[in-house]
């Protein structure tokens, strides 16, 4: 049945790839933490306005804060955070191919520690459409790079790959700390609900990130507010794709919302051809296939 859920999760997709072009954009002239950290320093006044205007038009009053919530938000948004550094040493690494494939199991892991902390259920379609979304993925993957199934099988003890699940255990735990942290809320509205996660989860990550940069990269501080053109872009869509995001969790079970969101590869892949006139091979485009079959079927059955 279809739900409000889906076209926000597409708009929350459509808005974090855009994001990640206008932050390779600025790549150059900012470190990777101060790239990043543009995404929650900028959007954070807009979170707050968001959050008077939720409360004002429609006549909410402010959740009432309660200790569960909290806790929700910051293991949710430090998880947010390490992810990023995780996924930038897997780089690092001298396989790092593997390991990125295997960070694709976020879905699976999304599913298992929601079900465990909220127990938030897949049905038995909803599993097989998510596995058969990670198997398109992986097609993709190997694609774009020399790597095969072959290896894949014989890399399952290297280092890349413990770091790629690492990784991908960090952002799948991000999402479901959200999603908790919203549930935590009670039976409020969703988008006071939402506003209001998303106001104190970006606050917390701007201490956090922000504290790291001015003990390791205090430069990078100045230089975030140097650059403030690009990077409030970067801030002002990163912040529409959160409130996307938010609110998608806020409706549905994280697992179905992330499976929908790796449409963001579709955005991707067809900018690549009409944009970019990328030449597409037939392996492409069955990973892609694979991808929004695998979409469409938790559509139908989320």
């Amino acid at each position: 049945m279809f739900s409000y859920w889906i076209p926000i999760t597409i708009f929350a997709a459509f808005m974090q790839n855009l994001r990640s072009v206008l932050q390779k954009n600025i790549k150059g002239r900012l470190s990777t933490g101060g790239a990043s950290y543009v995404r929650f320093l900028y959007a954070l006044p807009l979170s707050y306005l968001l959050l008077w205007a939720v409360q004002h038009y429609g006549g909410y009053d402010l959740p009432a804060l309660n200790a569960e919530f909290l806790i929700y938000c910051f293991l949710g948004g430090l998880s947010q955070i390490l992810f990023t550094f995780v996924l930038i040493y897997l780089f690092s690494l001298r396989n790092f191919t593997v390991g990125t494939t295997f960070s694709k199991t976020e879905i699976l892991q999304i599913a298992l520690l929601g079900l465990i902390l909220l127990g938030d259920e897949v049905s038995m379609a909803g599993t097989a459409a998510i596995m058969l979304g990670l198997v398109g993925v992986v097609v993709l993957s190997m694609a774009q790079s020399a790597l095969t199934w072959g290896n894949l099988a014989t890399s399952l003890f290297e280092k890349s790959t413990l770091v790629g699940l690492i990784c991908g255990a960090f952002l799948g735990s991000s999402v479901v700390f959200f999603r908790g942290a919203t549930l935590s809320l009670g039976e409020l509205d969703v988008m006071i609900r939402a506003s209001f996660a998303l106001a104190v989860a970006l606050s917390m990550q701007t201490v956090m990130l922000g504290g790291y940069l001015l003990w390791r990269e205090p430069g990078q501080i100045t230089a975030v507010f140097r650059h403030w053109k690009p990077a409030s872009a970067v801030g002002i869509v990163g912040f529409l794709g959160s409130v996307g995001w938010f609110t998608a969790f806020t409706l549905q079970n994280a697992a179905y919302v992330r499976a929908v969101g790796q449409i963001e590869l579709i955005f991707t892949f067809a900018a690549s051809i009409f944009f970019f006139k990328e030449k597409t091979s037939r392996m492409e485009l069955a990973g892609i296939a694979l991808v929004m079959i695998a979409i469409v079927a938790i559509i139908l059955t989320g």
